[in-house]
């Protein structure tokens, strides 16, 4: 299985990104033209995503209790933060455009997204970034002094590195982003009660004879200036050298989070790596410039030490963030996984709650050394509203989208620009989807609009009315781990006839970053005629067992599977690498190269 961390990657994602900036006026939001159905430009309705995972059918709810993750699909690195009755998470989204979700609670069970951080092409520059590259880590945080949140991440794109925006109201929206000019990754900002601020992160040591091996990586500290929005230069040190124990040759240290209880000072990071060995460490201070002298207890959060074929199996547990509930208790957000019945990864990195007891001087987890479970009690006085009342589902649910709302559901998302420049939606029904020459295979902007895998036992359908022009055109579905591992479901055109292939895009695995221009070989799975006068119904079927299969239907009842079942392994991130999740996208191009 894969270890590593954000760190370790960093040099992989930089090599293969173009710098580049978007024109203002170019990239203004706009209405793709409203076109008649039986055009080269695909009208797609009635899309459905059903889940069902064992794991849940095994393990009913009872009244008091709710699942765990609380996220489900690629919702990784969350942070949390409370205001008076709210509380706020964000997760990590690469490429993914509009970037960092953000979701609100009142009570750390129910979860509405209201909507992403970073939704103007002004704020988010991913145009030219690979699938793991973009946006690493955000921490968002809220000081009382001056009643402003902070959002502050990693944004691997365009030359911003790291970057902070702020605003007074989450639900009305964030600022412009300020960039931040220091260096690593993983910042986190913390307000003392003095007024003063700080920001920790993840660095290497400058001076490079003091990099002991691979992986060791270093805490540091700088004082920020509010006024300004700008650390202050000479202010830094370092906190944490290393890990827990320098001795041991602790790898990625990383995702630092400050906080401060009974007048001392308290330092979480994540250690490990976020694959087998994951975890979270804590360290104290009687300052918040140290010296941080690590619990004797830690790590506080693993899942490393248990069999690999235990029950129900979470893993890679780490990367937490606390806040203090209503009723006295901390609680803690943290990543972890849920691989398959093959032991891939292909739902990605999800966010995960646990409560915490910091009744003595550390805080301890609770179960947080044990394995895992899907379950956890509600908090007294909290009802389970689940997928009822705008709630986020969780389990195994249904979500179905006749895009009939003004808005499109925050759940869609799409690569590296606006969904607004390739999207109409009609309060009839459907969504169009006017196709870009850029096809799935490249970095850069796609016309395709992603919802994550949740499970890994699901069904997903989705009815497409399209009848391509040429050869270059093609419309359809994809499951999609990144530009270099897909699968692509969809109609194209050839010579007089009309086929619907299922084809597989896949690079072969190598050592260090991909080569510039290098091209994803694209093999024929399957292919058959097909009539488009009529719309056509198109299904993805995910087994546990890692198996997909793709079927159609042209009169809604009758699926016909085309090919055989074909392996989950390509949308894993133990064969793409990287961080993500796989999505499943409604997807349109006219720059086809992929002929039956």
């Amino acid at each position: 299985m894969i270890k590593f961390g954000f760190s370790q990657l960093l040099s992989a994602a930089m090599a293969v990104l173009l710098m580049v900036s978007f024109d203002a006026t170019a990239q203004k939001k706009k209405k793709a033209s409203t076109v008649a159905a039986g055009t080269n430009v695909p009208v797609f309705t009635r899309f459905s995503y059903t889940g069902n995972d064992e794991v849940y059918a095994n393990n009913p709810l009872k009244e008091d209790e709710f699942y765990n993750p609380i996220l489900q699909g690629c919702y990784p690195d969350p942070s949390i933060v409370r205001r008076g009755d709210d509380y706020f998470l964000v997760a990590s989204s690469f490429s993914m455009f509009p970037g960092v979700p953000i979701f609100h609670s009142t009570d750390l069970v129910n979860w509405k997204q209201i909507g992403h951080v970073l939704d103007r092409p002004s704020q988010l520059k991913v145009e030219k970034s690979g699938i793991s590259a973009g946006i690493y880590a955000p921490s968002i945080k809220y000081n009382k002094n001056n009643e402003t949140f902070y959002m502050i991440t990693t944004q691997i794109a365009s030359g911003i590195g790291n970057m902070v925006v702020k605003t007074k109201d989450p639900f009305k929206g964030w600022g412009e982003v300020k960039k931040l000019n220091f260096p690593g990754i993983d910042p986190s900002i913390f307000f003392d009660d003095d007024g003063k601020a700080y920001v920790v992160h993840n660095d290497e040591h400058a001076d490079r004879s003091k990099i002991l091996y691979n992986g060791h990586r270093i805490i540091r500290q700088w004082e920020y200036d509010l006024e300004k929005d700008e650390v202050i230069p000479g202010t830094d040190v370092v906190l944490v050298d290393g890990g827990v124990d320098l001795s041991q040759k602790p790898i990625w240290i990383e995702a630092p989070h400050m906080y401060k209880k009974n007048g001392k000072y308290y330092l979480m990071c994540a250690e490990g790596g976020t694959g087998d060995n994951h975890s979270e460490v804590i360290f104290i201070s009687d300052s918040p410039k140290g010296p941080f002298k690590p619990a004797l207890n830690n790590p506080i959060l693993t899942q490393r030490y248990f069999p690999a074929d235990r029950k129900d199996k979470i893993d890679w547990a780490g990367h937490a963030d606390m806040v203090e509930g209503k009723d006295g208790k901390h609680y803690a957000v943290f990543l972890g996984i849920r691989p398959n019945a093959k032991n891939r990864v292909n739902t990605g990195r999800e966010t995960f709650i646990i409560p915490v007891d910091w009744s003595g001087t550390f805080p301890v987890y609770e179960n947080g050394l044990v394995p895992l479970k899907p379950k956890l009690k509600l908090p007294q006085g909290v009802t389970n509203q689940t997928g009822t009342n705008g709630f986020f589902p969780s389990g195994n649910f249904t979500f179905t989208d006749n895009f009939t709302a003004a808005n499109l559901d925050y759940r869609w998302i799409a690569m590296r620009g606006p969904r607004e420049e390739f999207i109409t939606t009609s309060p009839k029904g459907g969504i169009t989807i006017k196709p870009f020459e850029a096809n799935i295979k490249a970095v850069a902007p796609v016309s395709a609009l992603f919802h994550r895998q949740q499970h890994s036992s699901f069904e997903a359908a989705v009815t497409m009315n399209y009848v391509p022009k040429s050869e270059k055109d093609l419309a359809g579905i994809v499951c999609y781990q990144g530009e270099a591992f897909n699968y692509v479901f969809g109609v194209t055109k050839k010579d007089n006839d009309y086929y619907l292939l299922l084809a597989k895009n896949a690079r072969e695995r190598q050592a260090g970053p991909p080569r510039p221009g290098s091209v994803v070989p694209s093999t024929i799975i399957a292919s058959t005629k097909i009539d488009v006068k009529k719309p056509i119904q198109l299904k993805i079927a995910a087994s546990r067992q890692d198996e997909y299969t793709f079927s159609y239907s042209t009169n809604g009842t009758n699926f016909q599977t085309v090919g055989d079942a074909v392996s989950g392994d390509i949308l894993s991130t133990n064969v793409a690498g990287g961080f993500t999740g796989a999505l499943i996208g409604l997807y349109a191009t006219s720059g086809n190269d992929i002929l039956p």
